[in-house]
């Protein structure tokens, strides 16, 4: 036998995981199939700035394990509000609009939490012809990386109410405090795994690069990676696959415009593009004071941007920007990076939700399949997936499950 335990990706989950076996002397393998380490948390620097690609806010921040983590290990936490749920200046979105929207929103969810559908599905509690139904599906696009039509109402309440308002995020990128948390284990990078099967009392991992034997394996791999088969297992994953495919990665994704010169822009100040569009931007002006606007798009509106193509998804942003700030903030506008979760190799997508009727699959994918087999990651959790906490929590919980087996 190679190892004690193999760990299938390297993100928060697996780095958790294998933080937590090494604590309890097992000599562990982490295969990543990308050439770097923290999944959907990846920080890059361009224009001397550190830029998370991925996410970017530590959630329920007051209850995170992650921010003791990221100060311990000497990360800056920037706490207090965020400027996400305001308009600058009322531009494009008034006084009243915004009190009607707002008001449209928490009618929803009184229908979803005290008369919820017969259907589990959240599209089924709109009023029919609502003023705001656009804004709802573009604000669960932005939460839940999916319109309201694919989401499950039970699982959306399991989420809301276990989160709190507190969300802060880390100085120096949340992709870089991810990197600096792997611990002393053996890792290789850019090693695809293609199969995982019972060999005698041990595991047979199959890769691009050769055959791992271990004792145990820890899957820490997204559920489209799953339910698409990236990976074969022996037919006793089958239940497994089948709640990943039940909890399908959503889609957000981020466009980055540097600024340059005089533009009059405030710093940590927020922007909707279009509050009747259910695709439109939201933009988010000079976090940390920076020099670049950072524009999110979620569910639907990730899609589209992703399907157009880099030049049409830089042109919607600009269009959005003009529309509000008028015509010379052009030429204070420089495209600088977007993201493509849903084309990325070995992720295929940002985070999960449940599908209408299916938020118990949760559960299931956080079941181990064996005294051997193991999954995490944050669709596992059953109140912080969508968040790098949760996928965290699940890698130490499935570390704790295989010290206990």
């Amino acid at each position: 036998m190679d190892y004690d335990v193999v760990i299938v990706g390297a993100g928060a989950a697996g780095i958790a995981a294998a933080r937590r076996l090494v604590e309890a002397q097992r000599s562990v393998l982490i295969l990543e199939a990308s050439d770097r380490v923290g999944g959907r948390a990846w920080t890059i620097g361009l224009s001397g700035m550190p830029l998370d690609i991925g996410c970017g806010w530590l959630h329920s921040a007051d209850r995170n394990p992650l921010v003791e983590v990221a100060r311990s290990s000497g990360f800056t936490i920037v706490d207090g509000p965020s400027a996400w749920q305001s308009q600058w200046r009322d531009l494009g979105f008034t006084q009243n609009e915004q009190r009607g929207a707002s008001a449209a929103w928490d009618a929803l969810e009184r229908r979803i939490r005290f008369q919820p559908p017969a259907s589990d599905r959240v599209s089924d509690a709109l009023p029919a012809d609502g003023t705001w139904n656009s804004y709802c599906d573009a604000i669960s696009g932005y939460l839940n990386g999916a319109p309201l039509d694919r989401l499950s109402v039970a699982d959306y309440l399991a989420y809301d109410d276990a989160a709190t308002d507190f969300n802060w995020r880390v100085l120096e990128g949340y992709g870089t405090l991810f990197g600096s948390l792997v611990p002393n284990v053996g890792l290789r990078l850019s090693t695809p795994v293609r199969q995982i099967k019972y060999a005698g009392r041990q595991m047979r991992v199959e890769t691009d690069r050769g055959v791992v034997n271990a004792g145990s394996v820890i899957v820490t791999v997204s559920t489209n990676v799953l339910a698409r088969n990236g990976i074969l297992f022996d037919r006793d994953v089958e239940t497994h696959i089948e709640a990943a495919s039940q909890l399908p990665l959503g889609l957000a994704d981020k466009l980055f415009l540097e600024l340059d010169g005089n533009h009059g822009l405030e710093p940590e100040t927020h922007l909707l593009g279009n509050p009747h569009n259910a695709q439109t931007g939201s933009y988010y002006i000079r976090p940390f004071g920076r020099s670049m606007i950072e524009g999110f798009f979620g569910g639907n509106g990730a899609v589209i941007i992703e399907q157009a193509g880099l030049v049409e998804a830089f042109s919607f942003a600009l269009d959005e920007l003009t529309s509000l700030l008028g015509h010379n903030i052009r030429r204070h506008l420089r495209p600088l990076y977007a993201s493509a979760w849903c084309r990325t190799d070995w992720v295929l997508g940002s985070y999960s939700h449940a599908l209408p009727g299916h938020a118990a699959a949760r559960q299931v994918l956080a079941e181990p399949v064996s005294e051997r087999l193991f999954f995490a990651g944050e669709a596992s959790h059953r109140t912080d997936f969508s968040t790098a906490h949760g996928a965290w929590e699940t890698g130490l919980r499935a570390a704790e499950q295989l010290l206990s087996s």
